[in-house]
C-alpha cells in the first residue's frame, strides 16, 4: 500500500537517530521527524555543518527536541564511541535510520581502517552501528531499523571474495554494491530479528532520482560514465524531485503502519524514480537467503561486532 499524499504520523516520546542528518535526504528525514514530534539526533562527521544544519532545523521548527553528534561511519571507533556514548545515555530507540553514504569517489580511497571507502561508510559502518546499538533499539517497542538503499542496487552485484574491491575497483560499480549489501542485510536482520526475539523490524527504502548533494556530487566515475554524466547532469538535475520529496520513502518506511519488516519501500511510479511510496520488489540477489548469511558473517569478522 502506497500514499501520494504521505504524512508522517505523530512522532510524540520517539527517540530517533538519523546518519547523514546534515544535509539532503537525511536532514530532510530529521527535519519531518522532529516536526512530528520526535526526539531527534543529526549524526555527523562534519562538526561545522552539523550545527549549521541543527540551527537551521530549530529555525525551521523552533522548540524541537534535536541535537548533532558526531559520527563518522568510515572510523569504526568513532562509531563505537558514538554508540558508546548512546548507550551511556540509557534511552532506548525507537527508530535508527542508516542514511549517510558516499558515491562513486573516481579514485579507491581507504578509511580509517584499511576498508575501501564506499564499502565502509555506506555499509560497513552502518552495520556496525546497528550492532553496537541493538540492545536500545529492543528496549521500546515497535523500533526499527531503516537502510537507504538506491535504485543503483538493481545493477549490483556482491563480490564476497572481494568486498574491499582490491582486485578491481570501478567507482559506481562499488556504489552499487554498498547499496545491494543494505538491502541484503535488512532481509537477514529481519530473518534474525524473527528468529532470535529482538523485537525490531528492518525496513529498506530508496528515493528514486532525488536532487541531492551525493547526486550533485557523483557518479564520479572514470572514462565514458564520466563525462557523459558531467554532459547531462545540468540538464537532468533540475528535473529530479527535490530532497524533501525524494525522503517520502525513507518517512514511510520509517513511521507508516503499512511499512512491515523487511519490505522494500520507494517511489512507485515509472521505473521507481519518483511518485506515491509504496512497496517495491528487491533485486534477486537481496533476497537469497545463503548470500545474507555469508555477507552477514563476513561483516561481523571485518566490523569486530557480534549482534549475538
Amino acid at each position: 500500500m502506497g500514499s501520494q499524499n504521505f504524512r508522517t504520523p505523530p512522532q510524540t516520546g520517539r527517540f530517533v537517530i538519523v546518519t547523514g542528518g546534515t544535509g539532503g535526504l537525511g536532514f530532510e528525514t530529521a527535519s519531518a521527524l522532529a516536526a512530528a514530534g520526535a526526539e531527534v539526533v543529526l549524526a555527523g562527521r562534519n562538526e561545522q555543518k552539523g550545527h549549521q544544519a541543527l540551527d537551521r532545523l530549530l529555525a525551521v521548527h523552533p522548540g524541537s527536541r534535536a541535537r548533532f553528534e558526531h559520527l563518522d561511519l568510515a572510523s569504526l571507533a568513532s562509531v563505537a564511541d558514538f554508540a558508546g556514548r548512546m548507550t551511556a545515555a540509557e534511552r532506548g530507540i525507537d527508530l535508527l535510520v542508516n542514511n549517510a553514504g558516499v558515491m562513486a569517489p573516481p579514485e579507491r580511497h581507504l578509511s580509517a581502517d584499511g576498508f575501501e571507502l564506499q564499502f565502509a561508510t555506506n555499509y560497513l559502518g552502518h552495520f556496525a552501528l546497528t550492532a553496537h546499538l541493538l540492545p536500545l533499539l529492543r528496549q521500546p517497542p515497535g523500533a526499527r531499523v531503516v537502510s537507504v538503499s538506491s535504485l543503483a542496487a538493481h545493477v549490483g552485484s556482491l563480490h564476497l571474495a572481494d568486498l574491499n574491491s582490491e582486485r578491481a575497483y570501478a567507482p559506481f560499480r562499488v556504489y552499487a554494491m554498498t547499496k545491494l549489501g543494505l538491502l541484503s542485510f535488512t532481509s537477514e536482520f529481519q530473518r534474525r530479528s524473527q528468529q532470535a526475539g529482538w523485537g525490531v523490524d528492518a525496513i529498506a527504502a530508496h528515493p528514486g532520482w532525488a536532487r541531492t548533494d551525493i547526486i550533485s556530487n557523483g557518479p564520479a566515475s572514470r572514462g565514458l560514465r564520466g563525462a557523459l554524466w558531467g554532459f547531462a547532469k545540468p540538464l537532468l538535475l533540475p528535473l529530479s524531485p527535490r530532497a524533501e520529496q525524494a525522503a517520502v520513502p525513507i518517512l514511510f518506511a520509517a513511521t507508516s503502519p503499512d511499512a512491515i519488516g523487511g519490505g522494500f519501500y520507494g517511489p512507485t511510479g515509472p521505473r521507481e524514480l519518483q511518485g506515491p511510496a509504496g512497496e517495491v520488489r528487491s533485486p534477486a540477489m537481496a533476497r537469497n537467503p545463503t548470500v545474507a548469511g555469508k555477507l552477514w558473517d563476513i561483516s561481523e569478522r571485518l566490523a569486530h561486532v557480534d549482534f549475538a
